[in-house]
């Protein structure tokens, strides 16, 4: 399809709504012929990824970690969680306006060839990173139901998760429903049990600036499946509810990161320390349940690690096609899935003994990119008036360049990372000096890139009216 002089990359072959068929295709616009779904199928997409042991871990680390009192992390997780599913809900709603990934959208900010800063990180957070960390829980869960060694557990898990999300779209969406209901009566029940054994008011030595960290861990959880968004809704007709579309997404996100990572900080106010942080933390979750339940959380989490990384390796495949590698294989995206789930296995193989330490870093480093990406997008979003057909002209459009986004990006992300940056592996000069600031890298990354970006592009436009007004007045003269 060409409009203008731009040819827009139209997904090829017939796919419609088959579930067992490998969905062709990556990156490209999905023609309306193929357009089907409906929005509330976003409420499991978006929940049933996060019930999953993964997310209990968030609250297990605000208490048993980060040192803050229950109450402390629930209001920490309440504010992470609902900042990542508003942002979460209003990135769905375009998806089925533009018809295409999450990562080609943020080319409009970005342009085409900066778009590949984005991209390229959340084709490696997402493709790797995520789905080494959800491999690993799952692994582990699978472990202490079976006693089954870990790396047998874990080829298990990989291998199901890689079928799934070879074959695409489709599959996701029907695997995701279909877990809803199991995970959600085991989850419900198991969380019961673990509140009511809960000790609120327990006292804790907070680390400075804990509440601070803990928000950022939250937020980078929930707000990691933002570059996703737009994936799972690009194939709903153009005329679908984009109000139904940000509820279902943004509430479905919330709820589920929320209510487990509630149940992680009250599990951690009953388990020591070091078991709650320990090698094996999914079984030390489990042992605060009679053996019958435990066994059917087990199978639960192993299940809810599968609903995280089918997301996490299709998505991941599909900012990799977003770069503009140029693949001629009519399967390229279903390969791609198949190249990062065998180097996401390797990885979680590695990370199986250092879990919670490399975790609680992944969540802050999360949330050290995504939150200027989403100021450049915001601001993007605020700034452009074009109609749809000039915008999907800019998305596949090779000479479309926009330096202000990844320059602005670079510039936040690096002053806030130097400056405000508190994990085990790097500790900034801010946070070293006053402990009560916490990590505020994402806000001062958001808020920096923002700025940039805003002020660029203001000035950049003036110039250009200024431009455009001296040369009328040259033809008038």
């Amino acid at each position: 399809m060409t409009l203008g002089d731009v040819d827009i990359e139209v997904r090829e072959g017939t796919y419609g709504e088959k579930v067992i068929a490998v969905e062709p295709g990556g990156a490209e616009f999905i023609p309306l012929s193929e357009r089907h779904g409906r929005p509330l199928n976003l409420f499991w997409t978006w929940t049933s990824p996060n019930m999953e042991f993964a997310t209990i871990f968030v609250g297990v680390l605000a208490v048993a970690a980060f040192g803050l009192s229950f109450w402390e992390a629930v209001l920490a997780i309440a504010l992470g969680s609902a900042l990542g599913g508003i942002t979460q809900g209003i990135l769905s709603r375009r998806g089925p306006v533009y018809g295409v990934p999450q990562m080609v959208l943020s080319r409009l900010g970005f342009g085409y060839r900066g778009n590949v800063l984005p991209a390229g990180l959340n084709s490696i957070t997402a493709g790797i990173g995520w789905f080494a960390v959800n491999s690993v829980s799952g692994a582990l869960a699978l472990s202490t139901l079976t006693h089954l060694s870990q790396v047998v557990c874990l080829l298990i898990i990989v291998v199901v998760q890689i079928g799934v999300a070879f074959l695409g779209h489709n599959l996701i969406h029907v695997f995701e429903r279909y877990a809803f209901p199991v995970l959600a009566v085991i989850f419900v029940i198991a969380s019961g049990v673990i509140l009511s054994k809960a000790h609120p008011g327990a006292s804790h030595a907070t680390i400075p600036g804990g509440f601070l960290i803990t928000l950022g861990a939250t937020f980078g959880y929930a707000v990691g499946w933002n570059p996703y968004a737009s994936d799972y809704t690009r194939y709903f007709k153009p005329d679908v509810s984009k109000a139904a579309i940000a509820w279902w997404s943004g509430f479905g996100l919330f709820l589920s990161c929320a209510a487990l990572e509630v149940v992680g900080a009250a599990a951690a106010t009953v388990l020591n320390p070091g078991s709650a942080l320990g090698a094996n933390p999914t079984g030390a979750f489990t042992s605060l349940l009679p053996k019958t339940l435990a066994d059917f959380t087990l199978i639960a989490i192993a299940i809810g690690a599968v609903a995280a990384n089918v997301l996490n390796i299709y998505s991941g495949a599909l900012s990799f096609t977003a770069l503009g590698i140029k693949l001629p294989l009519s399967l390229r995206r279903a390969i791609v899935a198949l190249g990062f789930g065998t180097i996401g296995f390797f990885v979680a193989w590695n990370g199986l003994a250092s879990a919670g330490t490399r975790y609680s870093n992944f969540l802050l480093i999360i949330a050290y990119w995504i939150a200027p990406w989403l100021a450049v997008v915001f601001c993007d979003q605020i700034l452009r008036r074009q109609s749809p057909d000039e915008i999907e002209h800019l998305l596949f459009n090779k000479r479309h360049a926009s330096w202000a986004g990844p320059v602005a990006m670079a510039v936040g992300m690096g002053v806030s990372i130097g400056l405000f940056s508190n994990q085990t592996e790097y500790l900034a000069p801010i946070p070293h000096h006053v402990g009560s600031a916490g990590d505020l890298t994402f806000e001062v990354g958001f808020v920096l890139t923002a700025v940039i970006y805003l002020t660029w592009r203001l000035l950049a436009d003036r110039s250009a009216r200024a431009s455009l007004a001296a040369e009328a007045s040259a033809h008038q003269v």
